[in-house]
């Protein structure tokens, strides 16, 4: 594998996961070379690195493979965290454990709502019904404070937003219309900061030789 000067991360716009360990990057400015994926069109290079080939997958200067978002996220803060993004240690525990159900319960359902063709789903109120359950979790820590894992924007939120984001597109006006004011205020806030906007530039996709596209120093 060739050696590279910077960290490469392989990544696509949308994908919440890839979203989540973009954010991670930034905001610890750990310069990466970006790639961006065309998932229906793979680089060859994506699949020398991860027998998995799903983004996002980072590959440091000494060759190391990080093939999970939630791996980056922490690779990243562990390096640099300016804004204390990692969460204290009596504050841990209940972190990774809301990242956990996200990932494990939230997702699933979030997928079947969004594509439910694909998973054969005849009612997608079915799924819907599931995940908003965990949405009125989320309702439930942040009435208790502004953010997830206490008073300023932490790891569990950027690790988590991205997924409430794609529930929250799927049907807006029906997200709209629930009582939750609390999320959508800590979506929308999300949604709007410079954070967010600077982790959803556009790239074109990356092809072999082309000239380094530097991000996040």
């Amino acid at each position: 594998m060739q050696v590279n000067a910077y960290p490469v991360l392989y990544s696509f716009r949308r994908c919440p996961y890839a979203m989540r360990a973009r954010l991670a990057l930034a905001v610890s400015h750990q310069t990466c070379e970006l790639r961006e994926v065309v998932l229906s069109r793979k680089p060859a290079e994506l699949r020398q690195a991860s027998a998995k080939a799903t983004v996002p997958v980072l590959v440091d200067t000494d060759c190391r493979v990080l093939e999970e978002s939630l791996d980056i996220m922490l690779w990243a803060l562990q390096r640099h965290d300016p804004l204390c993004w990692l969460p204290v240690q009596g504050n841990q525990a209940d972190a990774m454990h809301l990242i956990k159900r996200c990932d494990h319960e939230f997702k699933p359902q979030l997928d079947r709502y969004k594509y439910p063709n694909q998973f054969e789903i005849a009612d997608p109120g079915t799924p819907r019904f599931g995940g908003a359950g965990f949405i009125f979790d989320l309702e439930q820590h942040l009435t208790r404070a502004r953010y997830l894992s206490g008073a300023h924007w932490s790891l569990a939120d950027a690790a988590i937003a991205p997924f409430v984001r794609q529930f929250a597109h799927t049907n807006s006006a029906w997200f709209a219309s629930q009582p939750w004011p609390k999320v959508e205020t800590w979506l929308a806030n999300f949604e709007a900061s410079p954070l967010f906007q600077s982790v959803m530039t556009k790239h074109p996709p990356w092809q072999p030789g082309q000239a380094q596209t530097l991000v996040f120093d």
